[in-house]
This record gives structure tokens, sequence and C-alpha cells, in this order.
């Protein structure tokens, strides 16, 4: 092939990575205003504060060791990859002319694409300890998520590890980042505990509305959006005929699940509630997103809907059962993340031929335990060290003054504590 048409199908897809890149980062922002507009207003400042802040500390660690953890050099086993620290030099254009076309795009793109992705599983942590938990035990947490387990099994899928040598299709990461977010968040929950006056002696539930339904709107649609960029980047490759169709696929694909799971969410709390239940619609939206992300290429776009629909079902159920559990999720990130992640890894199965029910429920089951026990195991020495759980006192007056100092809406909230 000519230099001149290789080095312009690299600047091409080099530029559509990034691109896509910046709209998964877009994504902490829908994390952060869903997560606000879900929390009661006494909490909202602390977390805006975890959101900007778990983002800064998953870019600084992937940088320092996480992503040559997950994407090394020369592995050591299939099981290990090794460890070293900060990012070599990139593409020279003689690499990339000698290459014949296997190397097409930037390897600090790659970075910017994959750091962007372990922030949205460890935002996926921040929503489900909201309003209970220490802010620096979070980020405590945050530094050994984002640097070590997040990027060890990573490395078993995407780095060709041993979940990708037998078989194990996760396309955009339904396990690898949605399942590994909400596994690690229900680790910090059960021995965090529930909210003061979620659960009554009685076993009744209480339902703690949020402050902000159109905030957790708004974040549901830029999540919606970011959405575009986390599968269609996934495709790695924009620059012929054939990427450039099955980017459009993904597209076509990912948009029609997030509908679906909307409508049979609204449906389905309807139906069990007697109302249309808004928060349940929201996450009805991301249901869709995290069922067809393990495979948004294969399935037609009638086929991606039906996904969404069986997520957005998922994920009402999901809620409603851990309640009765007494999980105490306030966003519903595990049910969102944990259920319809594990959902979407054996849909698979329906659309993708080369998928195998034996190596989906290998990869599920590997990523939920590693995960489950590595975090379990940090949150536990996190709790014996530094505490994880703010004082009662605290958690009544709300955190944003107690972790903060600030309170997100000064101006109309009284300093009681009560009721917001």
């Amino acid at each position: 092939m000519d230099a001149s048409i290789v080095e312009l199908k690299y600047a091409l897809d080099t530029f559509y990575f990034l691109v896509m890149g910046a709209f998964v980062m877009w994504m902490a922002a829908g994390f952060a205003m869903l997560e606000a507009g879900l929390v009661r207003a006494k909490n909202t400042a602390e977390i805006l504060t975890k959101n900007i802040s778990l983002y800064a500390v998953a870019c600084i660690m992937y940088m320092i060791c996480g992503y040559n953890i997950m994407y090394p050099a020369e592995a050591v086993s299939s099981f290990w990859p090794g460890l070293s620290f900060m990012l070599g030099a990139d593409n020279t254009t003689e690499a990339v002319l000698a290459s014949d076309g296997e190397t097409y795009y930037s390897k600090l793109s790659d970075f910017f694409f994959q750091v962007v992705f372990v922030a949205t599983a460890m935002s996926i942590v921040s929503g489900a300890v909201a309003e209970r938990m220490k802010l620096w035990t979070f980020l405590a947490f945050a530094v050994v998520m984002t640097g070590f387990i997040y990027p060890l099994q990573g490395y078993w899928k995407w780095g060709g590890g041993f979940l990708d040598a037998n078989g194990f299709l996760d396309f955009a990461g339904s396990g690898v980042v949605h399942l590994t977010g909400a596994t690690a968040a229900l680790a910090g929950v059960l021995l965090l505990g529930a909210r003061k006056g979620k659960y009554g002696k009685d076993g009744s539930v209480n339902a703690i509305p949020g402050a902000n339904l159109p905030l957790a709107t708004l974040g549901t649609f830029i999540l919606w959006l970011g959405w575009f960029g986390f599968n269609g980047g996934s495709e790695l490759k924009l620059s012929d005929v054939g990427e450039a169709n099955a980017v459009a696929m993904v597209f076509v694909n990912t948009n029609a699940a997030a509908a679906g799971g909307v409508i049979a969410a609204l449906i389905t709390s309807r139906l069990m509630f007697g109302k249309a239940d808004l928060t349940m619609a929201l996450n009805g939206a991301l249901a869709g997103l995290v069922a067809i992300t393990a495979e948004p290429l294969t399935p037609t776009p009638g086929m991606a809907t039906v996904i969404g629909i069986i997520g957005g079902v998922l994920v009402v159920l999901a809620i409603v059962n851990l309640d009765k559990l007494k999980i105490d999720d306030p966003v519903g990130a595990i049910s969102v993340h944990g259920v319809v992640g594990i959902w979407g890894l054996l849909a698979v199965c329906i659309t993708n031929n080369e998928a195998t029910l034996k190596a989906q429920l290998l990869g599920l089951g590997t990523i939920f335990f590693f995960v489950f026990i590595a975090s379990g195991i940090t949150w536990f020495v996190l709790k014996s060290v530094m505490g994880i759980r703010v004082s009662e006192e605290e958690e009544h007056e709300g955190v944003d003054i107690g972790e903060c100092g600030v309170e997100a809406y000064p101006e109309f909230v009284t300093s009681s504590g009560s009721g917001r």
C-alpha cells in the first residue's frame, strides 16, 4: 500500500479513537449529574467531589502502572502480565509503514481511550456507596481499583490473557467494565451498610428520593450520548468500508437497546407500582446500554431492542429485590451494571455464533469472584485503617458539610439536616 495512504488511514483511525475517547470522558459528567440528582441535597457537593477526583485518580494510576498491567509488552503468563511503570514512546512513522497495516492507530490514543474506561468502572462505585462513605477512604480504594484490580482482570480478556484464549467475548465491557464496577461496589456496600432510615425494623423499605430529577435525567442523556463512543470506539477502526459500516451498526444497535430499556422499565414500573417511575425509566436506559455493550455489532437492530427490553425489565426487578435483601444502593448501580452486565454477557450467545455459554460463564464468573474478593479485602483493610463510614451525626447533617465544608445548594437548604 502507498505510504501516503497508510499514513492517512493511521491519522484517521487515531483521530477517531481520540474523539470516541472524548465521548467516553464526557460520560464522567453524566455519572456526576446522574448521581447528584439521585442523592439528597445535603450530599450533593460530596458526590460531585468524588466524581471529579476519581477521574483524576484513574488517569494518574492508569498512567503509572494500570495500562502496562492491562496491555503488557511481554506478559509473564496468561494469568499474570507482570508489572512495569509509565508509558513508553509512541509509534514511529517507520514502524507504522513496516507493520503492513497491523499498526493503525497511535499507542497514546489507545491509552487515552482505555483510561476513560477505567474511570467509568470507578464511577459505578461512587453512586452505590453514596451518602455515607468517607471521601478519602473512597479515593484510597480508587487508587487500588484503577491501578491494579481493574487492569488485571482487563488483561485476562482485552490484554490477551486466559479468558481471551478460552473464547470469552466482551466487545466493549459489559463484564470487563460494568460488572467489574458493580462487583467492587457490592463488596463495599456489604461492609458499609445501609443509610440510616432506609430499612425499618419490620423489614419495610423507606424510599429516600433524590433531590434533583431534572439533573438525573440530564445525566442519563449525557451517558446515552457518551455510550456511542464507548461502543463505537471499541470497533477500533474506521478507515475502510467494512469498518465504517460496522461502526454505524454499533451506533444504531446501541441506541436501539437504550430505547428498548426505557420502554420496558417504564411499563414494568407501571405494572408493579401503578405509576410511571422516572428513576426506573432512567435506569432502564442505562440497563439497555449495559446489556448491548458486550456485543453491539452482531445483532440486528430489532434484536438489539429486544436485548435492551430484557435489560430494562431485569433492572426494575433487581432494584426491588436488592432492597428486599437490604442492600442499599442509592442510584441502582449494582442492578444496572452488575445484574444487567451479566445478562449482556450471556446475550452474546444469542447473536454471535463464535460465543459459547461455557466461555461466557467462565468470564463472568472469573470477573465476579476475583473483583469481589480483591475489592472485599481492600475495603476491609481500609475499614480497619481509616474507617469507611462517616459518623451518624455527619450522615444526618449531610456529608457535604462533614467531608467538604460546603453545601451544593446553600440558598435552598437549612442547617438542620432534616428533610433534605
